[in-house]
């Protein structure tokens, strides 16, 4: 019992003193400074666990705002590409609108589906057929001029010939000179073109010479843009000049078009004859 006394006591007279006077302070002091290393060696693995818990979840958080980002970017491409597309062919249509109002042309407008499948031939095949009123030898055109015609007619679809196949040929008025001459289609020339054939060597052609329907034809209606003379070549033991030409439509890429009757379709029938009168017979009075 006095064990107990005394050592109470001691232990209050200790808790004054530090309260009092600080006493235990240094001895904290190297308590602490001694034990530091084992605290620190003691909380390494519980350290170790939560930065790699935290790594591996920064790492899931940046894979999956990546992931989100390069989705984002790729639908933001993929919108920007089409209003690219979409302002492309607003262009072209107001183009072929405008070429429609300027020459007064009564036509059908059609899409271009794809390429015919004969890689020995240049033609597109249209969305629009005998049901919608195409008619075999129609012109066909687009935002910038003549594209073709039209040479087989299905109940859906047509086929139109382009203007730099070899089987084409159009009548061709020179808007500088007024002279008018033939352009044939002329496929494997220059990547794809047309060409003034039986022109003599003396002609009056330049280059940047622009080339229209003349209309003598009784297809084409006349003032539509055909080519443009790019290449002149005057040979001596040739009496005639070789001369390429440019389409001015987008042979390689039309996707709008106008599908035009041809003119002669478009010319009022001539009336029916009249019956012209018999001779008038007299009455013979009674």
């Amino acid at each position: 019992m006095s064990k107990l006394m005394f050592f109470s006591a001691l232990a209050l007279f200790l808790m004054v003193a530090d309260l009092r006077f600080h006493i235990t302070q240094p001895l904290r002091a190297v308590v602490a400074t001694a034990l530091y290393p084992v605290q620190w060696l003691a909380l390494q693995p519980v350290r170790a666990v939560q930065n790699g818990g935290g790594y591996f979840t920064a790492l899931r958080q940046a894979q999956a705002s990546e992931e989100k980002v390069r989705t984002q970017l790729a639908a933001q491409s993929l919108r920007a590409s089409q209003v690219e597309q979409l302002a492309l062919e607003n262009t072209r249509l107001r183009k072929l609108l405008g070429l429609r109002e300027q020459r007064a042309i009564a036509g059908l407008a059609a899409q271009v589906l794809y390429d015919a499948p004969d890689p020995y031939t240049r033609k597109v095949i249209i969305d629009k057929g005998l049901a919608q009123g195409v008619e075999l030898g129609s012109p066909v055109l687009d935002e910038s001029g003549v594209l073709g015609q039209v040479t087989r007619v299905h109940p859906l679809v047509s086929e139109v010939t382009l203007v730099i196949d070899r089987e084409l040929a159009i009548p061709v008025l020179n808007t500088r000179t007024g002279a008018r001459s033939v352009a044939y289609g002329e496929p494997t020339a220059y990547g794809g073109g047309l060409e003034l054939r039986f022109m003599g060597s003396n002609s009056d052609v330049r280059q940047g010479d622009l080339l229209t329907t003349s209309g003598v034809d009784g297809v084409y209606p006349p003032g539509l843009p055909v080519a443009k003379i790019d290449k002149i070549e005057r040979r001596a033991e040739s009496a005639f000049a070789r001369i390429h030409c440019t389409p001015q439509a987008l042979v390689t890429g039309a996707l709008h078009v106008i599908v035009v009757k041809p003119v002669s379709a478009q010319i009022p029938q001539r009336p029916a004859d009249e019956p012209a009168p018999g001779p008038v017979k007299k009455g013979v009075p009674k």
